[in-house]
C-alpha cells in the first residue's frame, strides 16, 4: 500500500513540475506589446491554423512542446499566437486584431512566424520593427532555434 501512496505522490509531483512547465502564449497584441517592452524582450508571432493546418500542428509537436524550446522562449521572447481557425470559434476583436498584422507582415501562409521589436511613442503609439521570420523548419529543436537565435540577434 505504502509503494502505491509513493507512487501516486511522485506521479502528481511530476505532473505539477510539468504543469509549472508551461508557456504563456498570449492573443491580445496589446498586452504582449507592454511584456515586451517591460521585459526588453522580441515578440515571437506564431501565425497558425490550430485546428486544421498540419504543419502548424507538426512544428508545435516538433519544436513548440518541446523543453528546450521551453526554456529558449521564457529567456528570450515574448510569446503571441495569431490564430486563423476554421472551426473553432474566436472573438471578433481577436479575429480583427490577427487579419490586421497577417496584411501588415505580408504573412502568405502558416506557420509563419516572425520575430518583431516593439517601441512607443511620444503619443503613445506603438511602433512594431520587424527582425525576420521563419516558418517549419526541419530538424527538430536544435535546428529550428538556431534560425531563431540568428534572426533575434539583429534586435
Amino acid at each position: 500500500m505504502k509503494k502505491i501512496l509513493l507512487i501516486a505522490f511522485l506521479t502528481l509531483t511530476s505532473m505539477s513540475i510539468q504543469a509549472q512547465e508551461e508557456l504563456t502564449w498570449h492573443t491580445d497584441m496589446s498586452k504582449a506589446t507592454d511584456i515586451s517592452i517591460k521585459e526588453n524582450k522580441p515578440m515571437f508571432l506564431f501565425f497558425t491554423g490550430s485546428d486544421w493546418c498540419g504543419w502548424c500542428i507538426r512544428l508545435q509537436k516538433e519544436v513548440f512542446k518541446t523543453p528546450e524550446f521551453t526554456k529558449w522562449a521564457k529567456e528570450n521572447v515574448v510569446l503571441v499566437e495569431l490564430d486563423f481557425p476554421r472551426r473553432t470559434p474566436q472573438d471578433q476583436a481577436i479575429k480583427v486584431q490577427n487579419a490586421q498584422l497577417q496584411q501588415q507582415l505580408q504573412v502568405r501562409g502558416y506557420p509563419t512566424v516572425w520575430f518583431v521589436g516593439a517601441a512607443k511613442t511620444d503619443a503613445a503609439k506603438v511602433n512594431l520593427t520587424a527582425l525576420g521570420s521563419t516558418g517549419y523548419v526541419a530538424g527538430g529543436p536544435k535546428v529550428w532555434l538556431e534560425g531563431a537565435n540568428q534572426i533575434i540577434k539583429k534586435k
